[in-house]
Order: C-alpha cells, then structure tokens, then sequence
C-alpha cells in the first residue's frame, strides 16, 4: 500500500459539502431549454411560415418562395432597404471614427481631470432607455429647426452606436502591449507614424469588431428612427411596422426572415473577429 491509497477523498469525509458543477444542478439544463425555446421558437415560426404558399400566415398550404421574389421586387422595400443601408453605413463610418479616437484619448492619453467621467458620459447611452433617447433627441432636432431629412436619422444613429463601437475598441487597446509603441518610438518614429504603423494594424480587430456591431444596431433600430425620420425617409424595420399595422402576412414575414439573415450574418461575422485564436495573442 502506498501513500497516495491512505489519502481519502474529500467526498469521503463526514461533513464535507461537495460542489457540483454548473450543469449537474438539478433541473438547470431543463429550464436553459425551455427558455432558449421560448426565445427562439418564435422566430423558427416566422421563418417557417415565410415559405408559406397561402396569403393566410398561420394556415400552411404549401411550400413556396414566392413571398421573398414579391418581397424583393417590392419597389417601397427597397428603397427602405436603401435607406437602412445608406443609414447604417453613416452613422457606422462617424461612430466607429468618433469611438476610436475617445477610446485613444482614454487608454493613451494618460491621467487628466474628467476622465471617469468622461467614460461614464460615453457608456451613459447603453443604459438609459431607448425611448428616453429617441424622444431627447426628438425634442432637440424640433428645437432647433434641424430638418436634413435622412441626415436627421443619421445623427440620432451615430449618437446611439458611439458607445457600442467603443466598447470592443478600448477593451482592445486595454489588452494591446505598449512595448510596440514605445520601440517604434525609441526608433525615432513620429506619433502619426506609430499610431499609423503599430498601433492601428494592431487595433484594427476591435476597429472592426465595433463597426460590426456599430452596423448591427444601426439596421435594426426602430424606435429612435421612428421618433426622428421624416416623411420618405423609412427605414426597413419602420417599413416591417407599417405593414404589421395592415396584417401580419407570410410577405411580411419574408422581410424579417431577411433582415433576421443579415443580422445573424453580421453577428457571426463580429463573433469571428473577436474570437481569440489558440496560442495567439495581442502582446
């Protein structure tokens, strides 16, 4: 007999609380799969009775695509497509732009007064309701007589996506190694050519990640553009509104089967950039 066969496991002890992992607590991995069911069911519905043959959503009579080539040669949708497109891509360019510079000014810029709060003023749109901001945001656009028809829209977004676009680019700059930097400044290397040389190349994963996500949030807004736009300047999810008010129909749910498609690409495509890679790292 051997030392290690005298050791007596700790489960084995009177007395002793055994921890259980996460997935072994009783009736945890039931209710996980209730509630992704409950999210996620409805949208495999509406994505189900979009190839619908029948005008009648919830009476399957057959399957078909005819819903999506109507869809898409619908002349209103694509405009509003347009315009979300024209929209997102916008308010995505200033936003990430403004988001790369604050998060400069933060994680480079060294100790100054106001920089906590400064971050606080940054982050304070991603809490404070969306209608709180659609509705401010309404309210200073009529105020001052701003009417720049989808300019208006485009303001209201950058203003929203800045916060969005700036969380995965100061997380990235927090994480990146200054000893890069410092070198290409031991080499006598001027500020715009460090930053244009080593710290952009190096930033640019999080730069792409928070445009993503920046352009995410920007084509599926519905409420602070409802609040702002005007009239021909509807976006899709505006639109998709419009013509729920009129009766759900399988052509209505082969728009948000669409924009749902765009959506998930996009997202998939942000998971991408961020992943980090095994045995690689930022340093």
């Amino acid at each position: 007999m051997t030392a290690q066969d005298d050791i007596v496991p700790a489960a084995a002890l009177p007395g002793t609380k055994v921890r259980r992992a996460f997935g072994e607590v009783p009736g945890l991995k039931t209710l996980a799969f209730c509630f992704l069911a409950f999210l996620y069911l409805p949208i495999g519905v509406l994505v189900a009775y979009s190839f619908n043959e029948g005008n009648i959503v919830m009476v399957w009579t057959g399957f078909s695509t005819d819903w999506y080539a109507q869809a898409l040669a619908d002349a209103d949708i694509r405009k509003a497509a347009m315009n979300s497109l024209i929209v997102a891509v916008s308010a995505t360019a200033i936003s990430t732009t403004c988001a790369t510079l604050a998060a400069l000014a933060l994680a480079r810029g060294g100790a100054f007064r106001g920089k906590v709060a400064l971050l606080g003023l940054i982050s304070l749109p991603l809490m404070v309701p969306e209608i709180v901001t659609a509705v401010a945001t309404l309210v200073f656009f009529s105020s001052i007589g701003l009417r720049l028809g989808l300019g208006n829209v485009i303001i209201a977004h950058t203003t929203f996506c800045i916060p969005f676009a700036f969380m995965p680019i100061r997380a990235r700059l927090e994480g990146m190694d200054t000893t890069l930097e410092q070198a290409s400044r031991d080499l006598y290397a001027s500020d715009w050519e460090t930053f244009r040389l080593v710290t952009l190349p190096l930033l640019m994963p999080g730069v792409l990640a928070g445009a993503m996500l920046a352009f995410v949030i920007s084509m599926d807004d519905f409420i602070i553009t409802l609040m702002v736009a005007g009239a021909g300047d509807t976006t899709l999810p505006v639109y998709i509104y419009s013509m729920i008010r009129q009766g759900i129909t399988p052509e209505v749910n082969a728009v948000s089967s669409i924009l749902l498609l765009f959506s998930i690409a996009m997202v998939t495509a942000y998971w991408f950039t961020t992943r980090q890679k095994p045995g690689r790292n930022i340093h």
